[in-house]
Parts: structure tokens; C-alpha cells; sequence
């Protein structure tokens, strides 16, 4: 009786770990919803962290939970995580977002929680119990969502460039501060309705783990859901005001036709990649759109030292991650 006692306790503080790091994940990506809509000065800051954070939760009720059952089911085989191995990937994960929220750097929590999970079962099993799909398609799409950001946002961009070529820029600009609501819209229901299921995901691995939750069930218990997308909604109220300035003002200069064409690219791409369960990064996704507008006004409009020096982040996020977890990994078998 003890033992359950003993194991219901740590199921129950690494659930609650887990739901810090969705609500970090919240206030570390809110930029990706509000930085284009804030630096275009359509909305102010708490305005705009209201109005994301109402999209996060909704998504709870658009997108199945493909995206969750690729991170619980699809990324390690069964059998493999345990507690220590859930601590081991959280503990990487929220290290990660630290470090890159303190610098504003907009890195992706989604791939620091992927590099956390394999960091943590590497230490604990080597890479033959990984699931080499389930890691490849993540893995490809670290440069698959900013290139599909790109494309959807310079595509926009020249399109409505092309239909306005004959409206003075005032009404252009006029029409398109409110249509950039739409578009802010759309991309933070993308975003609480991806990001929010990877912690669903890891929430989910931990039960079955742990025997609360069968295998065979085709979707977690409705609390994790809930809470999971209750959290990423508090996290963006609470905003990232460091990495804002890097994604509204750093990388290019945004005007409100600018903001809609990347968030309306941007929310495309996470809509095909929730659709087909794969984790996909946020930041990318924006960071990617946001350059594709930029760059088809003239090359110089972005800034490609910024641009670089994130890119530079996303390429460390998975084995920086990857190696502290695997060291909270040792250190967990000693705490519990």
C-alpha cells in the first residue's frame, strides 16, 4: 500500500511538472501569437495576451488529439518510460526554455520536449527503443514548417500586394488592421491547438507508464485535456515581452498588411501539421512567415544576422535539451 502510496505521489508531482512547463511553453511562445499584432500597434500588449490566450483555449474544441498521440505512443516504444525518464524530459525541456526565454531567443518548446524525452531514454535504454518515424517526421519538420512559413507568408504577401496595387496605402492599411485580428486569430488557435497537446502527450506516456491509464485507450483522460489547455492559456495571459521585441521588431519591420500575410501563412502551416499529428514548432512556423514577408519587399528588409543567430538556436534546442535531461535523468534515480 505504501508503494502505490509512494508512486501515486510522484505520478501526481511530475503531472504538475508537467503542467509548468505547458504554462512556460504559453509564456514562452506567446510572441509567436502577439509579436506581429502588437508591433503593428493593432492591439496593446494586454489586449493582445487576452485575445491569444482565448484562441489557445478554444482550439480544445477544433483539432483532434493527433498531435498528442504522436508524443505519447509515437516517439518511444512502449514498455521503455518511466518516471524518471518523464522527470529526465521535463526537467531538459524547461532548462532549455530558461535559458533562451532569459536571452530572447524564440527557440522551440516543442522540440526542447522532444530533445528532452530522447535525452532521457538514451541515458536510461541507448537509441534502439526510440521510434525512429515518430522522431524523423519532428525532425524534418524543424525545417519543412519555417520553409512551408516562408513560402505560405511571401505567397500572401505578393497576392495581396497584387489585388491592392491600385488602393491608396491608408485604406489598405485601415482594412488591414482589422483583418490582422482574423489572422492573429487564427494563428494562436494553431498554436494552443499544437503546442498544448505535446504536454497532453507526455502527460499521457506518464500514465500509461505508470499503470493509470491503459495502452489501449484512444485518447487520455479528459482532466489532462482540460488542464493542459487551461495552462497554455494562463502562460500566454502572463506574454514573453523579451522575445516580442525579437519577433515583432528584431527580424524585419512589420506594417499591418505584413502581420497578416505571416500570421495568416503561419496559422496555414500549423493547421496541415496538427491535422497530420505531427509536433511541429511554433516559432519556427512565425519565424519563418515573418522572413517570407519581409523578403519580398527587398532582401535587406530582414535582418539576417537575427535571423541566423535563431536558426543557430533551433539546431541546439534538441541536443541541448537532450543532454540535460539526460543528466536529470541520473540525478532523478537518486531523488525518488
Amino acid at each position: 500500500m505504501e508503494t502505490v502510496q509512494a508512486a501515486l505521489w510522484v505520478v501526481m508531482l511530475l503531472v504538475a511538472l508537467a503542467i509548468a512547463f505547458d504554462f512556460m511553453n504559453g509564456f514562452h511562445d506567446a510572441a509567436n501569437s502577439i509579436a506581429t499584432v502588437v508591433s503593428t500597434g493593432v492591439l496593446k500588449p494586454t489586449q493582445a495576451v487576452v485575445f491569444a490566450a482565448f484562441f489557445n483555449f478554444i482550439a480544445i474544441f477544433i483539432f483532434h488529439l493527433s498531435v498528442a498521440a504522436t508524443v505519447g505512443k509515437g516517439i518511444v516504444q512502449p514498455g521503455v518510460v518511466d518516471t524518471h525518464v518523464v522527470f529526465g524530459a521535463l526537467i531538459g525541456a524547461i532548462t532549455w526554455n530558461v535559458i533562451t526565454w532569459y536571452y530572447g531567443i524564440p527557440s522551440s518548446s516543442s522540440h526542447a520536449l522532444i530533445g528532452g524525452i530522447v535525452g532521457a531514454v538514451l541515458a536510461k535504454s541507448g537509441a534502439s527503443v526510440l521510434i525512429a518515424g515518430g522522431i524523423l517526421k519532428t525532425v524534418a519538420f524543424i525545417f519543412i514548417s519555417p520553409l512551408l512559413g516562408f513560402l505560405f507568408g511571401s505567397l500572401m504577401m505578393v497576392a495581396v500586394a497584387w489585388i491592392f496595387r491600385r488602393t491608396r496605402p491608408s485604406r489598405v492599411d485601415k482594412w488591414f488592421r482589422r483583418l490582422q485580428l482574423v489572422s492573429a486569430g487564427a494563428y494562436s488557435l494553431g498554436h494552443g491547438g499544437n503546442d498544448a497537446q505535446k504536454t497532453i502527450g507526455i502527460i499521457w506516456m506518464l500514465l500509461i507508464a505508470t499503470g493509470y491509464s491503459a495502452a489501449s485507450d484512444a485518447s487520455p483522460p479528459l482532466w489532462t485535456i482540460i488542464s493542459c489547455y487551461m495552462a497554455i492559456a494562463a502562460g500566454t495571459m502572463f506574454g514573453g515581452w523579451r522575445i516580442v521585441k525579437t519577433m515583432g521588431q528584431k527580424i524585419t519591420k512589420l506594417k499591418p498588411v505584413g502581420g497578416f500575410c505571416a500570421e495568416t501563412g503561419g496559422a496555414v502551416t500549423l493547421f496541415i501539421a496538427t491535422a497530420l499529428g505531427i509536433p511541429v514548432s511554433t516559432t519556427h512556423t512565425i519565424t519563418g512567415a515573418i522572413v517570407g514577408v519581409g523578403s519580398t519587399q527587398r532582401a535587406s528588409a530582414v535582418r539576417w544576422g537575427v535571423a541566423g543567430n535563431i536558426v543557430w538556436a533551433w539546431v541546439l534546442t534538441i541536443p541541448a535539451s537532450a543532454f540535460v535531461a539526460a543528466v536529470a535523468y541520473w540525478v532523478s534515480l537518486a531523488i525518488f
